[in-house]
């Protein structure tokens, strides 16, 4: 556990230093888990969308200077429907998706990319 969380700090301050560009949005990626269907999905900074039965909402999505796709992270808010609280609210990373990625039962959304128009 120590090991991860001294990992984990030494990819938070290397990505500190860098010089990170705000995009327009961001393309997103949902896997429909009972139907296999995966579905790109484009929002723009500050917008919402729904996919199946989440609610998915794009605070913002930043990308050091020159890589929009590899390292792209967005804040994303994700609830369910049915439920009152959030299925996710946090960074997700397009270069590690299972860093911190969404849990639900049908559905798996990722980052693969900020918008830069």
């Amino acid at each position: 556990m120590i090991r991860f969380v001294c990992v984990f700090c030494m990819l938070a301050g290397s990505v500190g230093a860098e010089s990170v560009t705000v995009g327009t949005g961001a393309v997103l990626r949902g896997l429909d888990k009972v139907s296999g269907k995966t579905t790109d999905i484009e929002l723009a900074n500050g917008t919402t969308t729904e996919y199946g039965r989440l609610v998915i909402s794009l605070g913002e999505c930043r990308y050091p200077e020159g890589n929009a796709s590899g390292d792209a992270y967005a804040f994303l808010t994700v609830r369910d429907k049915g439920a009152t609280e959030n299925a996710f609210s946090g960074w997700m990373v397009a270069s590690a998706p299972s860093l911190n990625a969404l849990d639900h039962s049908r559905y798996d959304v990722w980052v693969t990319r900020c918008k830069t128009k």
